[in-house]
């Protein structure tokens, strides 16, 4: 269902609308404040499915925002913001790894640290250390064995 909260509401009865709603109902006002309001009750009140809308005078969105529950978001065929996040501060990591003069080289299923002057030596292997990936880190040769059901 839709609902339409008018300017002149209260956060008490803000609150008690949307607790009053059901998962895929949209809740619209004109009132950025109001805006502000119905999405931290939202938040607050851990209220999942919902829909929250900002409108113009024309009743055109100009902001939206959908509560769900993290197991929702993250069946999803892309990625959450919070692994998008972890993904950019992986780029922060890696980008570090080059100022400081660390390679980064997968063998099979392992991914090993060398000095980047020992990127192409023949003394690779005994400088090599081990990069713990937390099983996150695979080979490009495994990646049959995973899709195998």
């Amino acid at each position: 269902m839709e609902f339409y909260l008018s300017s002149d509401i209260g956060v008490q009865e803000v609150t008690e609308r949307l607790r009053a709603c059901s998962p895929g109902d949209q809740v619209s006002c004109s009132d950025e404040a109001l805006f502000e309001v119905a999405k931290a009750v939202l938040v607050r009140e851990k209220l999942a499915g919902l829909t929250i809308q900002l409108l113009d005078a024309g009743d055109y969105v100009l902001r939206t925002v959908t509560s769900r529950r993290r197991h929702q978001v993250e069946k999803l065929d892309r990625f959450s913001d919070r692994q998008e996040s972890v993904l950019k501060a992986l780029e922060r990591v890696l980008a570090h790894c080059d100022k400081e003069g660390i390679r980064l080289i997968g063998f099979s299923d392992e991914l090993v640290a060398v000095p980047a002057h020992l990127d192409n030596s023949a003394c690779l292997s005994a400088e090599a250390v081990d990069v713990d990936t937390s099983g996150v880190y695979r080979g490009a040769d495994s990646i049959g064995e995973y899709t195998k059901g």
